[in-house]
């Protein structure tokens, strides 16, 4: 029976919050990777996919599925978007397995609490669209055709021969609503191949937003890769089976996890499927997925450069130049990407803004850390930032947000000093607790169980000064914790088999 397309489906934007964003390197890093890039409006990439999700006919209920690492800033930054209105859920994964294996778990996650006639709607959490009104009627286009049984893909009119992106093949027009049955799919072709899709006039870019019943894809997970499907609905059950009693995150089992096959989402469904339909985006589009795509979000002056941060720029042309905090000067230099971050400057010309990945992958053989972190770096708690270190020494600057608590925890290797700056500490230091205002401190042997607490409304800030033969952040056991990361849950979280020295396998 054909569905009455005056119903309003049930709609659940989905969003995918992966990828390690090599090419973005330095700013975005393994465990802060490019959906926290904050953009010029003053929104991550990740805020404004969401906000872009909950303006959407019908939506009340968004699903996030990311890396376990990103959950609690995800989490913080859906929090200051204030869109209490919309029911908020994670699928949080132990290691990235890439985009067929969130989907089909996703999909089986919402036909759980739906039912297989919900329209699941598949958004990268890195892309830029700027007209909320034109995607939300390119969507609502998407969605009647997913209710007749298609799954739907955006496309977008290709500007220039762009070789980093996926082309896809207008085939005849539907009838029944604006769109393309899709001819075929062609993965980042070269530049020639893709000057020639442009000419020929009927290709789009692949953007990576999907649309279908959970119904119809869970059957096309099960006739085109029924293995797949199968380590998904085991994967799924035991996590369920596993999780405690609060509404979320739905951590995935690693063992079982670690069954999936590494593939996407296109080479599993899209280019084998029958059912396929492309509708053209409308609207204006941005896959923010190399520097000269950040770059042209920013204007550019009578000497073509583009510039976000304090620098001096004399005889420069056609630049882009990003710094967090320096003043940066350039002289007699053009066709250059300039990014200062507070621990990795990197240049590169314009034309090999494709290859800055290959920084990052001689960093990792390195073990260097600037592969994985930032100097300042997020917690569930707050955050701290390194502010120097050396052999036996590391000064760091502690955040602990209202309201919140470090674990309880050992360290085998290093002493620390704390002093406290500004706020209000609840200290545990061994058998005793304490409480410490601005200008006072107490010393953590190595080996005394310590734990930090803020119970005030107002930030507490603090100076931590480490001492010891090993400074590693792994130096560590968590006792208790109200964020689950105790040893046990650490345990749970993260597979033994899964090699970290794979975090470049996949941007």
């Amino acid at each position: 029976m054909q569905p009455n397309l005056n119903d309003k489906p049930v709609l659940i934007p989905t969003i995918l919050c992966g990828g390690s964003g090599t090419r973005l390197w330095p700013v975005s890093r393994q465990k802060h990777p490019k959906p926290f890039m904050q953009l010029p409006n003053g929104f991550s990439m990740l805020q404004n996919t969401f906000l872009r999700a909950a303006e959407l006919s019908n939506c009340q209920h968004i699903l996030t599925i990311l890396n376990r690492d990103c959950y609690f800033k995800a989490k913080d930054e859906y929090t200051v978007l204030a869109k209490d209105t919309i029911k908020q859920t994670f699928i949080v994964e132990p290691f990235p397995k890439n985009t067929a294996a969130a989907i089909a778990i996703g999909a089986l996650n919402i036909a759980a609490d739906y039912g297989n006639e919900a329209i699941m709607l598949v958004l990268p959490a890195d892309h830029l669209i700027e007209d909320g009104a034109a995607f939300s009627k390119v969507i609502d286009d998407a969605v009647q055709l997913a209710q007749q049984g298609q799954i739907i893909t955006i496309g977008v009119k290709p500007t220039y021969p762009e070789t980093g992106f996926g082309y896809i093949e207008c085939g005849a027009p539907l009838t029944t609503q604006q769109g393309y049955k899709v001819a075929c799919f062609t993965e980042k072709p070269d530049v020639t191949k893709a000057q020639q899709f442009i000419d020929l006039g009927n290709y789009l870019w692949n953007a990576g937003i999907f649309c279908f019943k959970v119904g119809v894809i869970l059957d096309y997970f099960k006739k085109l890769t029924p293995q797949l499907l199968t380590h998904a609905q085991t994967c799924y059950a035991k996590s369920v089976g596993e999780a405690v009693s609060t509404p979320s995150p739905l951590e995935l089992s690693p063992a079982f996890f670690e069954q999936f096959e590494d593939v996407s989402f296109d080479y599993a469904i899209m280019e084998k499927a029958d059912k396929v339909a492309v509708v053209p985006a409308t609207f204006n589009w941005h896959d923010l997925g190399s520097w000269l795509a950040v770059a042209k979000l920013t204007p550019a002056d009578e000497n073509g450069n583009r510039v976000r941060g304090e620098t001096v720029l004399i005889d420069t042309k056609n630049s882009y130049i990003q710094s967090d905090s320096r003043l940066v000067a350039a002289l007699g230099v053009e066709d250059l990407i300039v990014i200062d971050t507070a621990d990795a400057l990197m240049i590169t010309h314009r034309d090999k803004v494709q290859d800055v990945k290959k920084f990052v992958q001689h960093l990792s053989k390195q073990q260097h850390s600037s592969v994985d972190l930032h100097q300042t770096v997020h917690r569930p708690w707050g955050s701290y930032t390194i502010l120097e270190e050396s052999n036996h020494f590391k000064i760091k600057r502690i955040v602990v947000n209202p309201k919140q608590s470090l674990s309880l925890q050992v360290h085998k290797h290093r002493s620390e000093h704390w002093v406290i700056v500004s706020g209000i500490a609840e200290v545990v230091n061994g058998d005793d607790t304490l409480v410490l205002k601005a200008d006072e401190s107490t010393f953590i042997p190595a080996g005394h169980q310590h734990r930090l607490t803020n119970h005030q409304d107002v930030a507490l800030i603090l100076i931590e000064v480490q001492t010891g033969g090993y400074l590693g952040e792994d130096d560590i056991v968590r006792l208790e914790d109200v964020y689950g990361r105790t040893l046990d849950a650490a345990a749970k979280a993260n597979a033994r088999v899964h090699n970290c020295n794979l975090l470049i396998k996949k941007d």
